[in-house]
């Protein structure tokens, strides 16, 4: 760019100050005989950056603001030097040129530079502040653009790695117990700009995990309970057998949706759903997201009821699991941050902290520490855990279903004021529950009960679902732990949930509910009701028309507490999955920002 510059030799020896001197004195000629020089190259490297094609959107963005920012320096630094390259003597204000080897002639020549290249009356300085002006009002705003994650994705998976591999076909095969397996038809989108349209939060990689965490542990159903055989229950997708014994319950042509579902499915039904996502993409280098399916649950559940189990049993498939992810290069870039998982049980199932206590220690792992868990219960105070509603029998195959069972359950004439479906625990002193069941058999009439002593509710029954469609209110105490499925089959019912602890759903599931409390749900401190407080006197002071708003409210989050039938989910309409892959997708956006922080 300095070719119309003249060519001087430096002699070597004459010091530093005066070649930097000749070096500055080129630019400032070049400058001044061609001012618009700098224009020129700053937007000829615009130009250049917006047709670069291995750059992201966001990382164009961030690059064109960089880009921008050095070329306003640049071209005030122009503007600086262009000072006359000769002085009229006559001129009293402009500075006379003074030999280098003085030092405070030099600094007070400089001095005088500046004041006149400053002064308010000098053209050039408006120009200069006006430049620095643009870049201090670009650098303040650069936190509202775009930016590049922190723990930006560039390594290469490697192609040869036999636990890397990408399944390149567009069906895969899931095996949902020992004698069958549903084909499962992967959509991954061919168009990108398609893609991009339908996927605003980004793009997910699901890792092509061994067999031996996931299929294998399906293949053994028949040995994954120490009573029975579960091959029935995790059969069909997860989803279960029809239940064909709501016939006459239920409407003829909504009996299709219902299904006897196990509650400790949900590992099964994400990973059927990740692997045929709109979002879903076979290069990790896309991705914003990475799903691991391991079915924890199912693994560990296998371990917790029988004496013989060793803690070493209990921790052997998250162990191993964890050594393999450990390997994978898009893991170590992001130390799991980008990672996410299902594990289909409460999360105290895998938090053990002693070899002699109940369940796994996968969560306490070190390796686990960053992914985000999406469970049926969180731990509250942990930031990575995330509640899902419990799986449900009822999984429509279409929005015409859903808005169907929404009018069957409004229309509903409901005879009892409340109800209570489950059993006492009466080898816990006090047993909570052993208070309402004695206040439902004390209400006159106006609760029915369903005993669920053993095993006589498990997945669900004919019973329990009519008992919530004949009621106004259903008593949701906590189960084992402060959750318990009842609480989204009494929902799904267009029954009004009342709680006693604020764990059982209000610190829950925060994403599936109402953010108004009181607008859905009752709660009764269990402490008044201990002390003698009567829940049929609370229940009774609510109005009908309380009553018809608190239920619409109910009906209205229905569809947000379902699985639906099909792998594809329901078009048009968010299910609980798409609300949890939403949130999730959200939550790393979130975990980008320079602002960020997790609590």
């Amino acid at each position: 760019m300095l070719q119309n510059c003249e060519q001087k030799e430096i002699t070597p020896g004459k010091g530093r100050v005066e070649d930097g001197y000749n070096n500055w004195a080129r630019v400032r000629l070049h400058l001044s005989t061609s001012p618009s020089s700098s224009s020129f190259f700053f937007f000829f490297l615009l130009s250049s950056l917006s047709s670069y094609p291995h750059h992201t959107t966001q990382h164009n963005t961030l690059l064109l603001i960089s880009l921008t920012s050095h070329s306003l320096s640049f071209l005030s630094l122009s503007y600086f030097l262009m000072l006359p390259k000769s002085v009229s003597p006559s001129s009293s204000s402009s500075p006379q040129a003074l030999p280098l080897s003085d030092t405070k002639t030099n600094f007070k020549a400089l001095t005088l530079s500046l004041q006149h290249l400053l002064s308010p009356h000098n053209p050039r300085a408006w120009i200069l502040f006006s430049l620095l002006f643009l870049q201090i009002l670009l650098l303040s705003n650069l936190r509202s653009f775009p930016s590049t994650p922190f723990h930006h994705r560039t390594l290469l998976l490697n192609s040869t790695s036999s636990s890397t591999a990408v399944n390149s076909n567009n069906n895969h095969t899931l095996h949902q117990s020992p004698s069958s397996s549903s084909l499962i038809h992967n959509p991954i989108y061919q168009n990108d700009t398609a893609q991009e349209d339908q996927c605003p939060h980004g793009k997910v990689f699901v890792y092509d995990l061994p067999p031996y965490f996931n299929q294998e542990i399906l293949a053994t159903c028949d040995n994954l309970n120490p009573w029975s055989s579960r091959c029935t229950a995790l059969s069909n997708g997860g989803l279960g057998q029809s239940a064909t014994a709501l016939a006459g319950i239920i409407p003829d042509d909504l009996l299709p949706a219902w299904f006897w579902t196990d509650q400790f499915v949900s590992e099964i039904i994400f990973h059927n759903r990740m692997l045929n996502h709109r979002c879903r993409v076979t290069e990790p280098e896309s991705a914003k997201a990475f799903y691991i399916p391991f079915y924890a649950g199912l693994a560990v559940g296998k371990y917790l009821w029988t004496n013989s189990s060793t803690a070493e049993d209990r921790d052997r498939h998250c162990n191993t699991m964890l050594t393999w992810l450990n390997d994978q290069p898009f893991y170590k870039k992001s130390y799991g941050w980008d990672h996410f998982i299902t594990m289909g049980r409460i999360t105290w199932d895998f938090r053990r902290s002693k070899d002699r206590d109940w369940g796994s220690s996968c969560i306490y792992m070190p390796g686990m520490r960053n992914i985000t868990r999406l469970l049926i219960e969180r731990n509250p105070w942990d930031y990575f855990d995330i509640g899902i509603p419990y799986p449900t029998g009822f999984h429509p195959a279409s929005v015409s279903q859903v808005t169907r069972w929404q009018s069957f359950v409004r229309d509903r004439r409901r005879a009892a004021l409340f109800c209570f479906a489950g059993a006492p625990r009466r080898e816990f002193r006090n047993d909570f529950r052993g208070v309402l069941l004695n206040q439902c058999r004390d209400s006159g009439g106006s609760c029915r009960a369903v005993n669920c002593s053993g095993s006589r509710c498990a997945n669900g029954t004919s019973e329990i679902l009519e008992t919530f469609l004949d009621s106004e209110f259903c008593l949701q105490p906590r189960g084992d732990s402060f959750t318990r499925r009842s609480i989204f089959d009494c929902m799904i019912a267009g029954s009004i949930p009342v709680f006693f602890w604020r764990r059982s759903a209000y610190l829950q599931y925060e994403w599936f509910l109402p953010d108004e409390q009181g607008s859905y749900s009752v709660f009764i401190d269990r402490n008044a009701v201990k002390n003698g407080t009567s829940v049929k006197a609370v229940l009774e002071k609510y109005s009908k028309e309380e009553l018809r708003k608190m239920r619409e409210r109910v009906i209205e989050y229905i569809p947000r507490l379902v699985y639906a039938k099909h792998n594809n989910g329901l078009e048009g309409m968010k299910d609980a999955f798409d609300v949890a892959i939403e949130g999730v997708f959200k939550r790393f956006k979130d975990q980008e920002d320079w602002g960020f922080n997790k609590w």
